[in-house]
C-alpha cells in the first residue's frame, strides 16, 4: 500500500503566522505585534488522518497594563518595574528685539518618586538634548508614584516651576494613540517643534512605543490660556519607558 505523509505542524503554521518580526528594544519583553505558537501531534501523519493541533497567541502588552496613568501627570506602577527617562526636546525660546531670531534658553526637567522632592534630571538648551541618551534610570516599586516638573532660566532668574502637583494642567502624560490636549491640532500648528514631529502621526496623535509614556510640559503659559497659540506643551518633553522585570 502506497502511503503519503505530511508535516502537519509546519504546513499549518506557515498559513497561520507571518515570519517573525525584527525585535525592537521593547519587543524582547512586550511584543509589538501578536505572536503565537502551534504544535501538532503526531508531527507526521498519513493523508486522511487528523492530527491534534494546539496553539496560543500572545497579544501586545501596553503600558496601561502595567501603570495607572492619572490626569494630569502622575504614573503609578501596578508592579515592580524598571524605568528609563529620556529628554526629547526643550522648546522655550526668546526672540530678539525685532522678532526675527529665536534663541533657546536653558530649561530644567525634574523628577519625583514616591512623593519625594523634585530633583533635576536635565538642565540645558535644546541643542544639548540627545533623545537617545537615558538621563535617569530607576527601579520602581508597585504603588509608588512617579511625577514630573520643569522650569526655564532667563535673564538671571527662574520662570515659574510647574509640576504634576502644582494644581495646573501644564504637565501632561500621554500614551500611544492619544492627542495632545491643545485647542488646535498640534501637527498643523506653526509652533510645532521639529523634535516633536517624529512622535506624532499624520493626524497629530502620539506615536510612541507600547510601553512608553510621553510627558509634555508648558512652561511659559498657564493652562487657563489654553486658547492662546503659545500653549503648545512643547517647552519640555520627556519619554518614559517602562520595562517589566524578568
Amino acid at each position: 500500500m502506497n502511503l503519503s505523509y505530511r508535516k502537519a505542524a509546519c504546513a499549518v503554521f506557515s498559513l497561520m503566522f507571518a515570519s517573525p518580526h525584527t525585535a525592537s528594544a521593547q519587543s524582547q519583553t512586550s511584543p509589538s505585534v501578536p505572536v503565537g505558537w502551534l504544535s501538532a501531534s503526531p508531527g507526521i501523519v498519513r493523508v486522511g488522518a487528523k492530527p491534534t493541533l494546539k496553539w496560543g497567541i500572545t497579544y501586545p502588552a501596553t503600558v496601561v497594563d502595567y501603570v495607572t496613568v492619572t490626569t494630569p501627570s502622575t504614573l503609578v506602577p501596578k508592579q515592580d518595574l524598571d524605568v528609563e527617562i529620556r529628554v526629547l526636546g526643550a522648546g522655550v525660546t526668546v526672540s530678539n528685539s525685532n522678532g526675527s531670531n529665536m534663541t533657546f534658553v536653558p530649561t530644567e526637567a525634574l523628577f519625583s518618586y514616591d512623593g519625594g522632592s523634585y530633583n533635576r534630571i536635565f538642565y540645558g538648551t535644546n541643542p544639548q538634548v540627545d533623545p537617545s541618551r537615558v538621563v535617569h534610570t530607576l527601579n520602581v516599586k508597585s504603588g509608588r508614584n512617579l511625577r514630573f516638573g520643569g522650569r526655564f532660566f532667563y535673564n538671571g532668574s527662574w520662570g515659574r516651576l510647574y509640576t504634576s502637583t502644582s494644581g495646573t494642567m501644564n504637565v501632561r502624560t500621554l500614551v500611544n494613540g492619544q492627542t495632545p490636549p491643545t485647542t488646535y491640532s498640534l501637527i498643523n500648528a506653526p509652533t510645532l517643534e521639529n523634535f516633536i514631529k517624529p512622535y506624532l502621526d499624520a493626524s497629530g496623535k502620539v506615536m510612541i512605543g507600547p510601553m512608553d509614556v510621553i510627558v509634555f510640559m508648558e512652561l511659559t503659559h498657564t493652562d487657563s490660556q489654553a486658547s492662546e497659540l503659545g500653549y503648545d506643551l512643547q517647552d519640555m518633553v520627556l519619554l518614559v519607558t517602562f520595562k517589566p522585570r524578568n
